[in-house]
């Protein structure tokens, strides 16, 4: 697989997300035990060396399979969290975003993964404001987490163009991860931004949201007669089309089954022409 920086760590361009390892909702536990557990230790095997998981995925229970899966980690495997909102006893989500909450978030996430440091954590933003001093006192708890060694880089989350600006005025940002995909582009002035600034882009929802609404990627008629016609699936080709964008986009696909692992790790190997690259584009905005 291509390579990038994600922080001291040098991770191949497609990761795993661990968002669907929990029940419906990412809430409770999984469908399968066994097989969330086997979809952990195969990512490893295929060369994933980037994992994106949260303790509020569950709650716990994202990362308790990691922990069971993977544990002790490589030491070339990035564990990657983010931080800023909980669930409810019903699995609603609440922002749980104050500095001292971000500090017990990390802390709750090293506890839980069995780790010292976390390669990076992202700061999750949820109301969207623009940057405040609020912006500035969340920043700051972040920062002094990362100088006092419990993570290795901060990360934003769900952010937009003027907090990445702002945020780099008072410190190095490892990563960035906003949605991006083929069919919701609003984010791409912030993945120009990190590339003419070597920061890693790390879209979530990039084949579509998750949670059962139609969804606009996959059903996307030009890109299924396109992976048709390559011999691929339709879910690869939109993973493709998102590393074609730039080198420092990392990609980290979740999926609860083995099968469906194996096809997404595969995108890696799938290079799109300029051609199919902008028709793709060009049908699905």
């Amino acid at each position: 697989m291509q390579r990038y920086l994600l922080g001291v760590f040098s991770v191949s361009r497609i990761g795993f997300g661990a968002m669907q390892l929990p029940g419906p909702g990412v809430f409770g536990p999984p469908r399968d035990r066994a097989e969330a557990l086997a979809v952990l230790r195969r990512a490893v095997e295929l060369g994933v060396d980037h994992i994106d998981t949260a303790q509020y995925y569950g709650p716990g229970v994202a990362n308790e399979l990691i922990r069971e899966a993977l544990h002790p980690y490589p030491d070339t495997l990035a564990l990657v969290s983010k931080v800023g909102a909980r669930r409810d006893g019903s699995g609603g989500w609440l922002p749980y975003d104050e500095p001292d909450q971000l500090r017990r978030g990390i802390e709750d996430n090293l506890y839980s993964l069995g780790v010292g440091q976390l390669a990076a954590v992202n700061l999750r933003l949820i109301d969207g404001a623009s940057p405040d001093q609020r912006f500035d006192d969340q920043l700051a708890a972040m920062v002094q987490a990362r100088d006092e060694g419990l993570i290795g880089g901060v990360g934003l989350s769900n952010i937009s163009r003027d907090h990445l600006l702002h945020a780099l005025d008072r410190t190095p940002i490892a990563c960035v991860q906003n949605p991006l995909n083929l069919a919701n582009r609003a984010s791409m002035p912030i993945l120009e931004e990190c590339s003419a600034r070597e920061i890693a882009f790390v879209p979530f929802f990039p084949l579509g949201s998750g949670f059962g609404q139609a969804n606009p990627v996959l059903g996307n008629e030009r890109l299924r007669s396109t992976a048709k016609r390559l011999d691929h699936t339709p879910a690869q080709i939109a993973l493709a089309w998102l590393l074609g964008l730039a080198p420092n986009v990392l990609l980290i696909p979740g999926t609860s089954s083995v099968a469906h692992l194996e096809q997404n790790v595969a995108a890696a190997g799938i290079t799109l022409d300029e051609h199919t690259q902008a028709e793709l584009a060009a049908a699905t905005q």
